[in-house]
């Protein structure tokens, strides 16, 4: 039965490397990964025994998440893909592991985008034969795809969460 959990608890993590990977290559986050998150979490959660109540408070905290999200989106300041798979992972995090997951992103992102900044100012020699993805990247004023860092908190933030406490605990 461990395996059973294990592979359903796997699901988020798999699927928020599929997220941040397609960002960073296409600049755009599928509807699909997100919608997998949020139809595949109560199956996981059913698995793992977590109580009601804190199923319910996980997806409060989702539509809080998306809420914040669509704003930031309004803002112009995140894409809307970034906005759904925040707010999808909020879903999988709840309470205990979404506070993590906004401070592990703030963190990641921060040095993501140094990163960036750092590598575009370097690398225009070195681009001639890199991949279209790459190039686009690399572009001086060029769009930050901040789904890598909404992802890579997500992940980090995941032990947090009362999913992997449950599981841990039964």
């Amino acid at each position: 039965m461990d395996t059973l959990y294990l592979s359903l608890l796997a699901v988020m993590p798999a699927l928020l490397i599929i997220a941040g990977l397609k960002d960073l290559t296409t600049m755009k986050i599928p509807n699909w990964v997100s919608l997998a998150l949020v139809v595949t979490f109560p199956i996981a959660a059913i698995a793992v025994g977590l109580p009601l109540e804190t199923v319910a408070i996980s997806v409060g905290v989702s539509v809080v998440a998306l809420f914040v999200g669509a704003g930031m989106f309004a803002l112009n300041w995140i894409g809307g893909g970034d906005a759904k798979v925040m707010a999808a992972s909020c879903l999988w995090l709840g309470v205990q592991g979404s506070g993590m997951f906004v401070l592990w992103t703030a963190l990641v992102g921060g040095l993501f985008c140094l990163f960036l900044l750092f590598a575009r100012f370097h690398s225009r020699p070195y681009l001639l034969g890199a991949p279209g993805w790459v190039v686009q990247l690399m572009e001086p004023r060029g769009a930050i795809p901040y789904g890598v860092a909404i992802c890579a908190g997500a992940l980090l933030a995941w032990p947090s969460s009362p999913l992997m406490a449950a599981f841990i605990a039964g």
